[in-house]
């Protein structure tokens, strides 16, 4: 199959999608992205990879920074995890305080803004140094040093990060955040302004697809019960409310954005990262949506 004609064909008809898409300006920072920008890099387990327009350069990787917490955690605790917060679809907004009280301070899943606060707060208890720690497993997934937190990006969501304050300090109040309110937030906002290129993002969600391992030197990060667990959560919940819809039209497990990008997979045979700054009114990639189901479509690849 010809993957680089695919791509070729996908980014020309995408095309009129690049200026229709909203940016996430709740983040003063975000907002000064170019919405035209465009990157697609599908990497298989063989090395082999694919790439066409804005691929190499670097965005806020957001909300999907969220997989790498959940496994980070997962890998450090074990289920335990589970018990302080849900694996269900949340089917409201992913920084809804309405349902957060009705189900007494406990996230739906950890892919929304209040489970990954929750992660958050697991990973100070557990770590000795979550931030540094956080840090070098990202780089360590990814095969190199240059991937770094914008200190700027991560200043810009705290100075408007009023509703996540308030989830952190209601789940405070229900007992299901164990440290300070301000050190979760502080490292929460670090964790999602992680900077990375489509390239490096797909090649760090090839441990995903190569079931909680390595592909370079086969180490192992998750058991296969927690790739298969962490898999499940991005099919079902990794999309904001949205996760139905990409499963209907793509077919992959993944996780979205709101700084554009989305990565997915085909559990034991590629990853493929896409970003377009432009959202849809969920918060995912307008033409990064597009783009993937067009992929799915085309190559005939899905989970189903």
């Amino acid at each position: 199959m010809d993957y680089q004609k695919i791509l070729e064909e996908i980014r020309q008809e995408v095309a009129p999608l690049l200026d229709k898409g909203l940016v996430a300006d709740y983040i003063p920072e975000l907002a000064k992205v170019d919405k035209t920008k465009f990157g697609i890099y599908l990497l298989f387990l063989d090395d082999s990879s694919y790439s066409v327009g804005d691929a190499t350069e670097k965005f806020s990787i957001q909300s999907i920074s969220k997989v790498f917490m959940l496994a980070h955690c997962v890998s450090h605790i074990g289920k335990k995890v589970y018990q302080r917060v849900n694996v269900e679809p949340s089917g409201d907004p992913f920084n809804s305080l309405v349902q957060l009280e009705h189900e007494n301070g406990v996230p739906r899943n950890p892919f929304i803004n209040s489970g990954a606060l929750v992660v958050t707060d697991l990973l100070i208890t557990h770590l000795q140094d979550p931030r540094q720690q956080f840090l070098d497993f990202i780089r360590e997934l990814v095969g190199h040093n240059d991937i770094y937190y914008d200190k700027q990006i991560a200043r810009s969501e705290k100075s408007f990060g009023y509703r996540n304050a308030a989830m952190v300090n209601m789940m405070k109040s229900y007992g299901n955040i164990e440290n300070d309110v301000e050190e979760v937030l502080d490292l929460y906002f670090d964790f999602c302004s992680i900077s990375m290129t489509c390239a490096e993002l797909a090649r760090a969600f090839r441990v995903f697809a190569n079931h909680g391992k390595l592909v370079r030197n086969d180490k192992k990060f998750l058991s296969e019960r927690q790739f298969k667990r962490i898999t499940a959560i991005m099919q079902t919940c990794g999309f904001y409310d949205e996760a139905g819809e990409f499963a209907f039209r793509v077919g992959l497990p993944g996780k979205s954005g709101v700084g554009g990008g989305i990565a997915a997979i085909l559990p034991s045979e590629y990853s493929i990262a896409v970003w377009s700054p432009g959202l849809n009114q969920k918060g995912n990639s307008l033409a990064g949506f597009k783009a993937l189901e067009l992929f799915t479509t085309m190559t005939g690849t899905s989970i189903f």
